[in-house]
């Protein structure tokens, strides 16, 4: 889309307000709005945002970080290609932002540009990445004491939560549909009340995109059946935690060939795939800061919770950091992909997405190799 073919849209479809939205540093999404009236000249200013937001905890806790205080400004400037009507929200659209600083340069601090640097970085060897986010989260009632109870305590991939979830499911699905989320399936999880729904892949700046637009569709419409939705890493201490896992696959600039697939390996992964798995692996410690960022994260990466415990990959399996995912009968080179399971909905999908791919070219880049998989 281009911009007067996004004002025509917006004004066709009675919108008054629209959302100008960024994720922060700590995985919060936020924003501000701007009114139809102004929507035009907004396009090219964007809106002031203080750089002291990017300094705020979870709690909204200012934290002391250099040049994020009181001084200073930067614009969030949206992406055209991310507007979309909100069909949860009356007379309400969103775009994303990627924040510019005064000189119309991208900000350092805007996590939106530092993925768009590493697809940058990637493409100038001659990649490009397709990439989703597997979400999980939990449905609850609320209880006048305060408490939470799951709409369904239905076993794993059980009927029973099927029919409990199907009416506020089919209205998240419908939703994301109209946003242009393509959905590739859906089942009830091991949880009590929770549910796992797959989004298709897309390209990298697009999937992390979509990972904002769906935590918002999710929470919104779950409200609107009067549900709250948790997307929270561990929801019920007794209970199986949300995941998030990042599924990627890496193709030439055209999007034709799929360079992970190698069909002589046992694996069917290419040389470049595996020495991209080995940067993961190797920088696991430290990109988990960024796909597994709050204290609630470490309540789900135990051992034997399939959450990914052990620095490990192997061929389908679920307790290894990162799989490499069966590929579907008869579309082996299109489907091999790999997953990292060492990611859950509390992250920052531009810094999750972006600090995946920055790892894996430094194991392209260095050439690393790995060890024995782990293929129990």
């Amino acid at each position: 889309m281009n911009k007067d073919q996004v004002i025509s849209a917006a004004n066709n479809a009675g919108v008054r307000l629209i959302r100008f939205l960024y994720c922060d540093n700590g995985g919060t999404i936020r924003g501000k709005l701007v009114h139809i009236d102004s929507f035009a000249r907004r396009l090219g200013t964007g809106i002031g945002l203080t750089p002291a937001m990017q300094a705020m905890n979870m709690l909204d806790q200012l934290q002391p970080v250099p040049g994020m205080g009181p001084v200073g400004e930067v614009r969030l400037v949206p992406d055209i290609d991310s507007f979309v009507i909100l069909p949860y929200a009356p007379n309400s659209a969103a775009m994303m932002c990627d924040m510019l600083t005064l000189d119309k340069k991208p900000w350092a601090a805007c996590p939106r540009s530092f993925l768009q640097r590493m697809i940058t970085r990637a493409a100038h060897l001659g990649l490009s990445f397709q990439a989703t986010f597997e979400n999980e989260f939990s449905l609850f009632h609320p209880q006048d004491d305060g408490s939470y109870l799951p709409i369904d305590t239905g076993l794993c991939f059980s009927t029973i939560s099927m029919s409990a979830g199907a009416e506020v499911m089919d209205n998240i699905i419908a939703a994301l549909e109209v946003q242009g989320i393509p959905i590739d399936a859906y089942y009830p999880e091991l949880g009590h009340g929770q549910h796992e729904l797959p989004i298709r892949h897309a390209p990298a700046l697009r999937a992390a995109d979509n990972q904002i637009w769906f935590r918002e569709t999710v929470r919104n419409v779950a409200d609107q059946h009067g549900l709250v939705a948790s997307l929270a890493p561990k929801p019920q201490p007794d209970q199986a935690g949300n995941s998030a896992h990042i599924h990627w696959s890496i193709w030439d600039l055209a999007g034709e060939n799929n360079l992970l697939y190698d069909p002589k390996d046992p694996y069917l992964v290419s040389e470049l795939g595996y020495h991209f798995i080995a940067g993961v692996l190797a920088h696991l410690p430290g990109l988990l800061a960024l796909t597994t960022p709050s204290y609630n994260s470490y309540r789900r990466l135990q051992p034997h919770f399939w959450s990914s415990a052990y620095t490990s990959w192997g061929p389908d399996n679920r307790e290894a950091s990162v799989r490499i995912a069966s590929t579907l009968w008869g579309m082996e080179a299109a489907s091999i992909n790999m997953e990292l399971k060492a990611s859950d909905p509390s992250n920052n999908p531009y810094l999750a997405l972006g600090g995946l791919i920055a790892a894996g070219l430094d194991g392209i880049r260095r050439e690393l190799e790995l060890g024995k998989s782990d293929a129990g």
